[in-house]
């Protein structure tokens, strides 16, 4: 089992054509995704060729393609300036998931295509600025790697795309069953708390692993979400520790306001409420590992 995709998931790239488009097209079709075809404005009806003899069509709209494939996901590699219209086309075209590569989108922009979306109701979606979302062995959809990690029974969400990966390389003796990078600046689309209700429903889901990051209260409302619904064990890891206060860190979204937003406010949050949070990542990993062993 996974949440948000599977095997069943049919795939378009909204800028298929341009070259970033183009090499992960081909990297998540090496690792088994189901990609349908690709949308580039005024390019419909051309064909891109990939490896192993893979021709995917080119339509000039996703309603189009939406259309013609049946897609319900779309993976967005559109330049910052153009990823609002590309959201809002996605969401016009009622298309059931949306993942939002691009990063530096302002952030008026994130706001009013979020709100597009959820005044639609048809449109989940993740990022902006994320790595996307992978099951392993059944669908990937973004730049996460498939060769790191295999299927299991671990969920993993991220606000981090690196530490995303670093957490699959350390727990690829057990598996994941889907991880999503959820990205990092200060308005994305599906949060910690969307996907620990989605983990929590999912019977291929054993156990959680949440990472976050300082800036903002997202951990400290995922805390409270965890206390009041969700019965499987979650570890966390928090990164920043160490991060001066008031200086932005890397995500936009990563800035510290006195005590609020610390990671050790975070820290003191999760486990308050039960969660185990380890110092680093491979001690995050660590606690992941007890856990499922003890599951057995």
């Amino acid at each position: 089992m996974s949440i948000f995709i599977n095997a069943d998931s049919k795939v378009i790239v909204q800028g298929m054509t341009g070259s970033e488009g183009r090499k992960h097209t081909q990297l998540m079709l090496t690792s088994g995704t189901n990609i349908v075809g690709g949308v580039t404005p005024g390019k419909g009806g051309q064909k891109v060729d990939f490896d192993a003899g893979v021709s995917l069509p080119v339509f000039g709209s996703v309603a189009e393609a939406r259309e013609a494939t049946g897609a319900d996901v779309t993976v967005i590699f559109v330049p910052a300036k153009f990823t609002k219209s590309a959201v809002i086309e996605a969401v016009d075209a009622k298309i059931p998931l949306a993942v939002v590569i691009t990063e530096g989108v302002a952030v008026k922009d994130s706001a009013e295509f979020w709100t597009y979306a959820q005044q639609a109701g048809t449109t989940r979606i993740v990022g902006p600025n994320c790595p996307g979302l992978i099951s392993p062995g059944a669908s990937n959809a973004g730049i996460i790697p498939a060769n790191i990690c295999g299927p299991g029974r671990i969920g993993l969400v991220s606000k981090s795309g690196t530490l995303t990966y670093q957490m699959m390389y350390e727990l690829r003796d057990f598996g994941l069953s889907t991880a999503v990078g959820i990205g990092g600046d200060p308005i994305i689309g599906t949060t910690h708390i969307d996907c620990l209700a989605a983990f929590e429903a999912d019977d291929g889901t054993d156990a959680i692993v949440m990472i976050g990051e300082i800036g903002g209260d997202a951990e400290e409302r995922a805390a409270a979400y965890i206390k009041e619904h969700i019965t499987k064990p979650v570890v966390a890891y928090v990164a920043g520790f160490t991060a001066p206060e008031g200086k932005t860190m890397g995500h936009a979204g990563a800035i510290v306001s006195g005590s609020s937003g610390t990671a050790a406010a975070k820290q003191e949050a999760l486990e308050a409420v039960g969660v185990q949070v380890g110092k680093t990542p491979s001690a995050t990993a660590q606690l992941m590992r007890e856990i499922m062993k003890n599951l057995g």
